[in-house]
């Protein structure tokens, strides 16, 4: 693989946070092309493709586009599979998932596609076809344009491998970072979630606020592919930690459980936040902010969709509303719910809602507003 030379790279999201992740890679430097439903596209080399996988906090995946060609029947689909330049993309004997999808197309058998694929990279590579593999091929076979992307991330990138403990129906950190953003939180204000569960925002928050690369503590696939430099790699992660810097605001989350309380803190010292982070256990009622000057309150509450009945949620969003209201004048809110009845019933004076976001089959918004009165 070359390094310099560009190509396409896609980066996949939550289906409704695609203008997030490309504001986010614009900031970033990264050279945006389009969005399109469910990611975002760029062009750039391999190390932008390292690059990405290390510092994006809003993006599911990084795919990296390696060719395509023409395909109008499932022969056609075989020699020409057969004849693609596999080991320039992928280890020689290694284990590989083949995921295909097929759309408007010819050959519309997924599983027939992938077949012939899987039997050019056995051919070709020796590969050994496997659905638990961590290397993966995604081909999309779209109007007969058969095309050829590996997945670069292995484990989608929520999971940023200093996160040992989580408690029920857990907000994603991918999520977390997008809202945060979405609220206008770029590391310059406290945080406060009255809600906070396993910690995911106050952490997520306070790594923004330090600099700290999201995935600084985990491996990525692309350290198996071919020409992969492990030395320019660790030369570009110690650049990124060498950025890091000490948080100047508070970043501090309550929640009436002792549970959810000590999963945050092991969260937030397995993260190297604790020191910026502090977890207190109240009740909503009891919870106030910190000292000094006013900023964010992020909170994701249930549902009632998978935790909880909705008819006694009304009295806890109720609850949120008033302790929002009368101590955090000053304050923003951001509030997180897939019911816009509950988020009514805070009693808060909400700006004009976002398109949904898709979160584990559901459809979440954030609800934001101006600095309480």
């Amino acid at each position: 693989m070359s390094e310099d030379e560009p190509f396409e790279i896609l980066l996949v999201t939550a289906p409704g946070l695609e203008d997030t992740t490309r504001a986010e890679a614009r900031a970033l430097s990264f050279e945006t092309l389009s969005t399109f439903p469910g990611g975002v596209t760029l062009r750039g080399t391999w190390r932008d493709v390292w690059r990405a996988n290390l510092h994006l906090r809003t993006a599911t995946r990084v795919l990296a586009r390696v060719g395509e060609f023409r395909a109008m029947h499932l022969a056609q689909l075989d020699k020409r599979a057969r004849r693609f330049d596999l080991e320039r993309v992928l280890p020689q004997g290694s284990d590989i998932r083949v995921d295909v999808t097929c759309r408007r197309s010819r050959i519309y058998h997924d599983r027939a596609a992938a077949q012939r694929i899987s039997a050019a990279l056995e051919s070709r590579i020796g590969a050994r076809i496997t659905a638990k593999a961590a290397l993966r091929l995604v081909v999309r076979i779209e109007d007969d344009l058969c095309t050829f992307s590996v997945d670069t991330s292995g484990e989608p990138l929520h999971k940023r491998g200093h996160k040992p403990a989580v408690g029920k129906a857990p907000m994603r950190e991918t999520l977390a970072a997008a809202f945060l953003k979405d609220c206008g939180f770029d590391g310059g204000m406290p945080v406060v979630d009255p809600m906070c569960g396993s910690g995911t925002f106050v952490i997520e928050a306070a790594e923004i606020a330090a600099g700290l690369s999201p995935g600084r503590g985990r491996s990525f696939a692309f350290e198996r592919l071919p020409g992969f430099d492990a030395q320019a790699w660790q030369e570009m992660r110690a650049e990124a930690e060498s950025a890091a810097r000490v948080p100047e605001h508070a970043f501090v989350g309550s929640d009436r459980d002792d549970g959810a309380i000590r999963n945050a803190k092991a969260n937030a010292a397995q993260a190297g936040v604790g020191d910026w982070t502090r977890f207190v256990r109240c009740a909503i009622s009891d919870a106030g902010p910190p000292d000094g000057a006013p900023g964010l309150v992020i909170v994701n509450p249930p549902y009632g969709a998978r935790i909880g009945d909705r008819k006694l949620l009304f009295s806890l969003y109720g609850a949120l509303g008033r302790t929002l209201i009368e101590r955090f004048s000053g304050w923003r809110v951001g509030l997180v719910t897939s019911d816009k009845g509950l988020a009514k019933a805070t009693g808060l004076e909400f700006e004009p809602v976002a398109a949904p976001v898709s979160h584990g089959g559901l459809r979440i918004f954030l609800f934001r507003t101006a600095a309480l009165g």
